[in-house]
């Protein structure tokens, strides 16, 4: 009975939002879709700070997820405003969660701004979390015998020191020995795959050209000692890598395996340019080999996108970088339990350029392999004899990347006596006959303001060869129009085992690139698209029978899908084409014979001379017609190439009428501009005189104020000096009337003394000397202090006036200082 898959719950989790404004008569809702399902939370309250605490899970096994990666499927969430008396909704934004960085392990939240939002003044967003979590679920209790306990001296009960793990390679068998060989004698595949990387260019400063020449960059780390590379590439704006996979063989246990990976440093991937590191991520390899792990099963994966930590000799820190724009890259760490029937396959092997070293061992003893490769890299290694040939059915179309035998004439032979003879290469016997093929049928909705000269380019790796294949001839291309590609169609025949296929097929994407070609010039990458051939798998089988009877298999997939321009921005264009995939069958031929011209002579029969047989002279009746047809062909060909000249000729004329009447409207639109240019600086500079003036005013206003403040100041003042004036007058004035008053008396006195006559007139004049000396020593006195304060008057008056003038002409300067910088501005 099969096992059943593993499976796995998405959870995305609403925790809150905030910078929404408050309404009372609406509520929140947030509707997340993933894979055709929908989930929402419940309505909360339209506030600055909504608290949603929702979590909304989706359940899928680990291959449909996988997947789901592969093809970039989103998690979009759209936030709605739901009215409490009409029930009327309205979207006032959506956010997009990238599913690769969906991760095990559980992250902190995140806030996401909403995305084309109602509120834009306020920019709302929403903390939000993912994580990827094991669904398990509880199975009711059976009986079940307990297991008995070990024996003494068992493998179980023997004493293993984890300080003593150390991998040791064993050269002749290929692979390396962990734990004693008594006890660890089950054989695992520990792999390691770098399968997409994003943002990189936010590894390098701004002043660093991306697109120089010879400027390769390639992923670097180390496994069990060995340093892997990976495919080195020139673009980091969108790195195109073909994903590889770099695997080891370990004999060992389970038990001592996971010691072994939990005491291992942490694996170091890095981005590499040359000898220098760019920026490194670290990878756990403990993960791999949990308890709840069940190697005979399925393999242990750690999946998810790692963010790449640059040097501080190149960039300081990626705090300032958003989250969506930060660099990441995506390892997928894999073990396995080799299967008893397996044997070690090398399918890539070590170059100058990407090397496979180990620092204990020589090159051919290690192993790693590519999924992008399968069986048919022996194939096309070995290609079949002409007999073998006859058995398999031709590529149809333009092009067949079916092997082929090198001819050897049979004039060849016969002067040089030298027999073709080659080595045999086994095929299994459960491998199937594929025949793969492709029809890019039209290209429509370009979205450039140019015609292009439109040539697409693929090639596939898994289907036996490497030549890109190409659209031929260009052709032209115009915005609102469909154009069908001519000798765009091309089978492959290849021979793969079934489950190969199928992973190579779910993994690894078909990359069709849409280049610009012009005659005077190199091509041009305008954007690429990638065919996920898995949609070929998921299709409706049809069954055929063969010309000899035997029941056949057909898988077909037709859609339209969208080219991307190259740096990934936008959408350039929309591809229709059809993929049909033909299950052949078995392979019938098991030995597969190579031809090589290099071979040694051998024992071959003798031949008979070609120009005497009657193909020869069929085939050279032939090539005679083909000559003559040729000949009509090119006289066909220079008409057309006459008229065709013509015809452009005639649209180059009527083009460059065009131009010149768009020439001359936009010298109009352009003079009117001048025109308006001219009028509004003029009113600019009126703007500014009148500013000027205005300022001039109000400064001048300010100066008259401040001297009309001053002087009722002064006013005041010279009124409190003029009271204080009288004040002291009028005391003086009280002083002479008191004197006066003893003057009268006095005389009342003298007239009134007749003894002492003599006496009083001597007192008398004393005393109108004295009263004569104290009114001219007071009124001296009175006179000097009033001109003193009066000068002190002046002198304050004057000293105020002038700072009063002087602050005002600072201040009107400073003033006309700031109007010059802003009208500058």
């Amino acid at each position: 009975m099969a096992s059943k898959p593993e499976q796995l719950l998405i959870v995305v989790s609403v925790l809150e939002g905030r910078q929404f404004p408050r309404s009372p008569r609406h509520t929140l809702v947030v509707e997340a879709r993933f894979d055709g399902e929908t989930l929402a939370t419940d309505p909360v309250e339209h506030k600055e700070q909504p608290q949603f605490c929702t979590e909304l899970a989706w359940e899928l096994d680990r291959k449909t997820l996988h997947q789901h990666r592969l093809q970039r499927t989103p998690i979009k969430l759209q936030c709605y405003a739901v009215d409490s008396g009409t029930s009327a909704r309205e979207c006032v934004g959506y956010i997009v969660l990238d599913l690769r960085s969906l991760q095990e392990i559980k992250q902190a939240p995140k806030w996401h701004p909403l995305l084309s939002s109602k509120y834009t003044k306020l920019k709302p967003a929403l903390l939000i979390s993912m994580i990827l979590e094991n669904d398990t679920k509880p199975t009711a209790e059976q009986f079940k015998a307990k297991k008995a306990p070990p024996r003494p001296g068992s493998p179980a009960l023997v004493p293993l020191d984890s300080g003593e793990l150390r991998p040791v390679l064993n050269e002749e068998e290929g692979f390396h020995q962990i734990g004693p060989e008594d006890v660890c004698a089950d054989m695992f595949v520990l792999s390691v795959t770098v399968a997409f990387a994003t943002k990189l260019e936010q590894l390098i400063s701004s002043s660093t050209k991306l697109s120089s020449e010879g400027a390769e960059f390639f992923f670097y780390y180390t496994l069990l000692g060995n340093d892997v590379t990976s495919e080195p590439f020139q673009n980091l704006l969108s790195p195109n890598f073909e994903p590889e996979r770099a695997s080891v063989r370990i004999r060992s246990s389970e038990r001592v395996l996971r010691l072994f990976l939990a005491q291992q440093p942490c694996l170091q991937i890095h981005l590499c340019c040359g000898k220098q590191s760019l920026g490194s991520t670290d990878v756990s390899l403990a993960g791999l080999m949990t308890s709840s792990a069940d190697l005979t099963k399925r393999p242990a994966i750690i999946e998810g996108a790692f963010i790449l930590q640059p040097l501080n000799r190149v960039k300081p820190s990626l705090r300032c970088v958003p989250p969506d724009l930060q660099p990441t890259v995506s390892p997928v760490p894999a073990a396995r339990r080799e299967r008893p029937s397996e044997e070690p396959r090398a399918l890539r092997t070590p170059s100058p350029d990407r090397p496979l070293r180990s620092p204990d061992a020589s090159p051919e003893h290690q192993h790693s392999e590519s999924e992008a490769e399968s069986l048919c890299s022996d194939i096309r290694q070995a290609p079949p004899t002409v007999h073998d040939r006859q058995a398999l059915p031709t590529a149809h179309g333009k092009c067949s990347n079916a092997p082929v035998v090198p001819d050897v004439t049979e004039a060849d032979a016969a002067d040089s006596s030298v027999s073709v003879s080659a080595p045999k290469i086994s095929i299994p016997a459960s491998a199937h006959h594929y025949c793969f093929s492709l029809d890019l049928r039209s290209i429509r909705d370009l979205r450039t303001s140019f015609p292009i000269n439109c040539v697409l380019r693929y090639a596939y790796q898994f289907f036996g060869s490497a030549a890109p294949i190409m659209t031929s001839p260009a052709v032209e291309v115009k915005k609102n129009t469909e154009v069908f590609l001519p000798q765009s169609y091309c089978a492959f025949d290849f021979a793969a085992l079934p489950n190969q296929l199928q992973d190579t097929f779910l993994r690894v994407p078909l990359t069709v690139e849409m280049w610009h070609r012009e005659p005077s010039s190199p091509d041009v990458l305008l954007g690429s698209v990638s065919i996920q051939l898995s949609r070929l798998l998921g299709s409706e089988k049809t069954r055929f029978l063969d010309p000899s009877g035997h029941q056949q298999w057909r898988q077909s997939c037709s859609e339209r899908i969208p080219i991307m321009k190259a740096d990934g921005s936008e959408k350039l264009a929309e591809l229709c084409y059809v993929s049909v995939l033909e299950d052949l069958g078995f392979v019938k031929a098991q030995d597969v014979l190579v031809s090589e011209s290099s071979q040694g002579p051998g024992g071959a029969e003798p031949l008979t001379r070609p120009r005497e047989t009657p193909e020869y002279k069929a085939a050279l009746e032939l090539e005679m017609w083909k000559e003559m047809q040729e000949d009509l062909f090119d006289n066909q060909l220079k008409q057309k190439e006459l008229s065709h000249m013509q015809a452009l000729a005639e649209e180059w004329r009527k083009r460059d009428h065009q131009r010149e009447a768009l020439i001359k409207k936009k010298e109009m639109e352009y003079n009117l501009l001048e025109e308006q240019l001219q009028k509004t600086l003029s009113e600019l500079e009126k703007r500014e005189k009148a500013l000027v003036h205005a300022e001039m005013e109000v400064s001048l206003n300010d100066l008259q104020r401040a001297c009309r403040f001053s002087m009722r100041e002064l006013q005041d003042s010279g009124r409190r000096l003029r009271e204080d004036c009288a004040h002291q007058v009028e005391l003086e004035r009280s002083k002479v009337r008191q004197l006066e008053d003893l003057l009268v008396e006095l005389e009342r006195k003298l007239e009134s003394a007749t003894k002492s006559k003599l006496h009083y007139k001597q007192q008398w004049g004393r005393a109108l000397k004295e009263l004569a000396r104290f009114k001219q020593r007071e009124q001296e006195n009175a006179m000097t202090r009033l001109k003193k304060q009066q000068q002190e008057l002046e002198h304050m008056r004057l000293r105020y006036m002038a700072a009063e003038e002087k602050e005002a002409v600072k201040n009107e300067k400073h003033e006309l200082q700031d109007i010059r910088n802003e009208l500058n501005r």
